[in-house]
């Protein structure tokens, strides 16, 4: 990942709405959630929604599938994992044990 894009999705995450979207995409895990079931859970405007969400998509952090006629969106894993590598890219500057407590509280308990 480079600067440009890093900055891309940290700005897209800058945003409340947006950042609890991907929150909530990052829960539903693989099956993610419908467009519509998205603006209902945060109790925003559906055209609003759409708007937050394209702007997740460009940053690289979610992904669309169509079903039908709705669209489905889930966390993009890939993206997500892109930018945390960017940010700890140079972690603790040879010092790996340094970076231990920030890898186990990121790590998925699942």
């Amino acid at each position: 990942m480079d600067k440009a894009t890093a900055l891309q999705a940290l700005a897209a995450l800058g945003q409340e709405t947006r950042l609890e979207v991907f929150r909530l995409l990052v829960r539903a895990g693989t099956g993610g959630v419908p467009a519509g079931e998205i603006a209902t859970r945060l109790r925003a405007v559906q055209n609003t929604m759409s708007a937050h969400l394209k702007i997740l998509g460009q940053a690289g952090l979610v992904h669309a599938e169509r079903e039908g006629r709705s669209i489905r969106y889930s966390a993009d894993m890939t993206g997500f994992r892109d930018l945390l590598a960017y940010l700890m890219e140079d972690c603790c500057n040879g010092a790996p044990e340094l970076c231990q407590p920030i890898l186990q509280a990121v790590t998925c308990k699942c």
